[in-house]
């Protein structure tokens, strides 16, 4: 490292403002140079990697910037870490073979491919899409290594309802892997849509997670039915998206649980009362504390 110049008290403001100048030089030189080595390391890692693998590690990637925020002191705000963290880490997974997100941004004026860029890069390519079906295509066909998607809700239409989809175990099956914005409360200016990102891989575990289990169950289940018996088998529920087709005997929920939970967990088979075996939608790192304070 090399030694910053000192800075006498005896120096007029001229003088101070040239030297703190200087200092902010051999910082930015000395960044510079460990950003240089960092993707040194990359490059390293991603020849030791599967080729073909999607080059994306949410659950990792979240735990970096975790690990960061822990550490972080001063007045450089929280966000401004997670935002540089998040360009680094979109800037070096080009490293490893361009990419492309696809984005289902229903209206212009959304706010998804906003949204996206923030937590892909600004640099990073990017396709919109007016559908959610138009944005899984591009994944499973292999022309994007990412979509995103809006957060179900129970109103939405057929078309809409996207996670119903991945409950049938198509190949390339596809999972929910990481859940947007990563950094909340959300300050003014920021998009403020909600998303969920899907990719042909497996999600990776982080710290801290949630998981979406899909469930295929009568019509005439309620949500109070649908708790009770997730928490008899040992799962803490969140949110439940509850979907109705009208004159189908069919309901499908999307339940967010607590932790990591792959398709071997054997909870799974302890929820009665379904129609069919339930399925391991995904799971994503809950997003952080990315505040001013």
């Amino acid at each position: 490292m090399s030694e910053q110049p000192s800075l006498s008290a005896s120096a007029n403001p001229a003088e101070q403002l040239a030297v703190l100048r200087a200092q902010l030089d051999g910082l930015d030189d000395q960044i510079h140079d460990l950003l240089m080595q960092r993707a040194k390391v990359v490059e390293q890692v991603g020849a030791l990697g599967a080729k073909g693998r999607v080059p994306l590690r949410p659950g990792r990637e979240a735990d970096i910037i975790r690990r960061l925020l822990a550490r972080h002191t001063g007045r450089l705000p929280r966000r401004t870490i997670v935002r540089i963290w998040r360009e680094l880490v979109a800037g070096t997974t080009t490293m490893q073979g361009n990419y492309t997100i696809a984005v289902c941004q229903p209206d212009p004026a959304s706010g998804f491919v906003a949204t996206a860029r923030e937590h892909f890069g600004a640099l990073t390519p990017i396709r919109a899409h007016r559908t959610p079906a138009q944005a899984i295509g591009e994944v499973s066909a292999g022309q994007a290594v990412a979509a995103v998607l809006p957060m179900p809700s129970q109103d939405d239409s057929p078309g809409a309802a996207w996670w119903t989809a991945l409950l049938h175990h198509d190949e390339p099956r596809i999972h929910v892997v990481a859940r947007l914005p990563f950094w909340q409360p959300r300050s003014e200016g920021a998009p403020q849509v909600q998303a969920l990102v899907v990719t042909a891989a497996a999600p990776d575990r982080s710290q801290e997670d949630r998981s979406l289990l899909g469930l295929e169950c009568a019509d005439s289940v309620s949500r109070a039915r649908l708790s009770a018996l997730l928490s008899a088998a040992g799962f803490t529920a969140g949110d439940i998206t509850l979907r109705r087709a009208a004159g189908s005997p069919v309901a499908h929920a999307l339940v967010d649980v607590a932790g990591f939970v792959t398709d071997e967990d054997p909870r799974l088979a302890g929820l009665p009362d379904l129609l069919r075996p339930p399925v391991v939608v995904g799971a994503y790192a809950v997003p952080v504390d990315g505040d001013t304070a």
